[in-house]
């Protein structure tokens, strides 16, 4: 992997500038008194597609967010992926290249409390979503910007997911195996890279809106698989750890698409495991509005 990958902090996060003359806009949205959906009424543009930024947008769903996934109807997801990461979010379709669906998800950013986009660095510029453009605009809002190779090195704007991103930074020869047609690469047995990037930008969202109950500010986190790989590269190696891992919890629940089996949020609220409230819709089938 090359060199880019390895400074900094794992999140970076960038600040609205602010001018000598604005004062703090204060927060349209508060934690709700309920305590195991805190984030009720607060709205959540997902721009996100795959693993990663889906599976970050689902916990924020099932702590009562109200999450819009939209996706263009060119690039159609992956059945059981968007199954998956679909559970207490709705879904839509939205083509940014039309006036009229521009226009409605600009409307929907107008009153969004966060962004979340998981495109290459540079795919929504033309587009007037490119983080630093949001903020401009709205300083209160939080942008969680999620790409494959990061925002520095000479693969800056190249597509990407989890399994390349493994294969480039090394994983798939350190997991690679002979067999009797010779060696062959390998990979985790998890999409570990989607997950653990994932579950930081959840928190990186958490963070910056108690952050904004404070000051009135947004911010705008951004996270690459390729950093996420590099911090796991320097985890200290398990020796001799043994045992067996627990069974998942496994949960049942009727969808449109069957009965799912599945494991619940790994968060807990009050030591209480949380539970998803309801289950993926059909693809693409919401509207394009807030609830």
């Amino acid at each position: 992997m090359y060199a880019t990958a390895r400074p900094g902090p794992w999140i970076r996060i960038s600040r609205p500038p602010r001018s000598a003359s604005e004062s703090p806009q204060l927060s349209r949205w508060v934690p709700s008194a309920v305590p195991r959906h805190p984030l009720a009424g607060l709205k959540v543009l997902d721009l996100t597609r795959v693993i990663a930024g889906p599976t970050a947008r689902r916990h924020l769903g099932a702590l009562g967010a109200d999450v819009l996934r939209i996706d263009p109807p060119q690039l159609p997801e992956l059945g059981n992926v968007f199954i998956d990461s679909g559970f207490d979010k709705r879904s839509a379709e939205a083509d940014l290249r039309d006036p009229a669906a521009m226009e409605a998800v600009r409307l929907l950013i107008e009153s969004a409390d966060v962004v979340v986009t998981g495109y290459r660095e540079g795919g929504l510029d033309p587009f007037g979503l490119a983080s630093e453009a949001l903020l401009q605009a709205r300083p209160d809002l939080v942008i969680v910007a999620l790409s494959a190779w990061g925002s520095g090195g000479p693969w800056t704007g190249r597509r990407g997911f989890g399994s390349l991103v493994q294969a480039a930074c090394g994983i798939a020869e350190r997991y690679g195996r002979t067999t009797d047609d010779g060696w062959r690469p390998g990979a985790l047995p998890v999409q570990a890279l989607d997950h653990a990037t994932g579950y930081g930008l959840a928190a990186a969202a958490f963070a910056l809106l108690a952050e904004r109950l404070r000051n009135g500010r947004g911010g705008a986190p951004r996270r690459s698989l390729a950093r996420t790989a590099e911090e796991l590269f320097w985890l200290p190696a398990l020796a001799g750890h043994g045992g067996s891992l627990p069974a998942p919890d496994l949960r049942v629940m009727d969808s449109p698409y069957g009965r799912l089996r599945y494991v619940g949020p790994p968060i807990m609220a009050d030591g209480v495991p949380l539970a998803y409230s309801k289950g993926p819709v059909r693809y693409g089938t919401s509207q394009l509005r807030w609830q």
